[in-house]
């Protein structure tokens, strides 16, 4: 059943973007807990479709302005219908989060926002940091540079090694500039709120979900969570998620049967990704060798204004100033092999002689602002002033412990029908009743 649409009454639009190798079908739970809760004569919802599939490697920016050409169009579409939209909100869910962050920049550069009011900007499990590894030394260099290779400009630009338009600069550091035409669009938004899986997401981590340096969810077993009430098990409390457990340290008598029972258990399984997880891996590099080739092609098409779309007309300047399913299980399997790392007590990290000063006083800061309990993880100096800014805008953090499917990048969003993902009804049970403003 199609739950999109809205009825001429309806005065609140809410667009729902969907993730990388995405389609509109995977946000089919987030649209009904929206039409659930709210009638066509109350919310009208849109479900961009112009991003999909391997056109999400295209890049964020261009995945951007097809999503806000969209909007405009719909927005015109409902106005020539008698309709009149007052009030926007935009969902996003992996990297539609930041596909969205950046088509709320357009439409504020382009003065969209200015006739509506922006409601709700809600995320769920997407990488606002990019996706490098915390990662020191020879690790960083083979993990997030190689890595970055496979997935064409959205590669390039989650792992942030990307130079957007000639600034020097990778592009997510560029949305969380304070004066970018991204962050003044956001900042227009009265609530700002996020989900973040805390276990088992091996797309998105932990720490960029949530736009955060520590990640206290390391060791499961040594901490006890606080839940929001009436969401146990699931959502944890955004002030005071977790306290320290009383459970003794060490292996414990009944700890080691139950790990041994667990290997017994699982050894088939484990030989079986032993054995073809190379396998996967081989057939990923393969076809993003494809995938890359045809997104060097449509990106040419995108640019030469032959894709059906004109991007002079949203070429604006991004700086405020200035204004005034297989691909994807392989992926997911070598970047959750990465161990995070955490960041060097002392300033005798080797990739520090090539840093620039103003890095090497970041990373000083960050030294001295480590948190007592969590250690501060091996970001980036250009994440941790993400971090900061991005902070500024008042997010509310939800973090999510999932337990029934490993795959909890998914589940978070339910986003296919599977027993296994029932705790991701809670997750959207939370956002419908708690944070969705209409």
């Amino acid at each position: 059943m199609d739950y999109s649409g809205g009825s001429e009454k309806a005065d609140h639009l809410c667009v729902v973007v969907h993730g990388l190798w995405g389609n509109p079908n995977h946000m089919k739970t987030v649209v009904k807990t929206l039409r659930d809760a709210y009638s066509e004569d109350e919310l009208y919802i849109l479900l961009p479709k112009r991003n999909k599939g391997s056109s999400t490697y295209d890049g964020i920016e261009r995945g951007g302005e097809r999503v806000c050409e969209e909007i405009q169009e719909e927005l015109r579409k409902i106005e020539a219908n008698g309709g009149n939209i007052t009030k926007l909100s935009v969902v996003g869910y992996s990297l539609g989060g930041l596909v969205s962050r950046y088509a709320v920049g357009l439409l504020h550069a382009k003065g969209v926002l200015d006739q509506l009011r922006p409601m709700n900007f809600t995320t769920f499990a997407s990488p606002h940091l990019g996706v490098r590894s915390p990662l020191r030394g020879w690790h960083n260099h083979i993990w997030n540079v190689l890595g970055a290779r496979t997935l064409s400009m959205s590669g390039r630009q989650l792992f942030t090694i990307d130079d957007f338009r000639d600034t020097g600069r990778p592009l997510l550091s560029i949305m969380a500039d304070p004066d970018s035409i991204f962050m003044e669009g956001l900042s227009r938004f009265k609530r700002k709120t996020l989900y973040a899986n805390i276990a088992h997401d091996r797309s998105v981590p932990y720490y960029t979900a949530c736009i955060a340096k520590t990640d206290p969810y390391r060791n499961i077993e040594k901490v006890k969570f606080n839940y929001v009430p009436g969401y146990e098990e699931v959502v944890l409390d955004p002030i005071n998620p977790v306290r320290p457990s009383l459970k003794p340290d060490g292996m414990t008598l009944e700890s080691f049967a139950n790990n041994s029972w667990w290997y017994l258990k699982n050894a088939p399984k484990i030989t079986l990704i032993a054995v073809f997880i190379p396998i996967a891996i081989v057939g990923y590099l393969l076809n993003s060798v494809v995938q890359n080739l045809r997104s060097s092609k449509r990106i040419r098409l995108h640019e030469s204004g032959l894709a059906g779309i004109e991007p002079g007309k949203y070429r604006v300047p991004i700086m405020m100033q200035e204004l005034r399913q297989k691909v994807e299980d392989a992926y997911e399997d070598v970047n959750n092999s990465q161990q995070q790392e955490y960041l060097a007590s002392s300033d005798d990290d080797e990739n520090e002689g090539v840093m620039n000063e103003k890095d090497r006083k970041t990373l000083a800061r960050e030294r001295r602002m480590s948190h007592p309990q969590w250690p501060t993880l091996a970001l980036a100096p250009y994440q941790f002033d993400m971090i900061n800014q991005l902070d500024g805008l008042g997010w509310r953090k939800y973090p999510v412990y999932l337990r029934k499917n490993l795959h909890t990048h998914a589940a978070i969003i339910v986003r296919m029908n599977k027993a296994s993902f029932v705790e991701g009804y809670t997750v959207m049970k939370h956002w419908i009743k708690e944070e969705f403003l209409i």
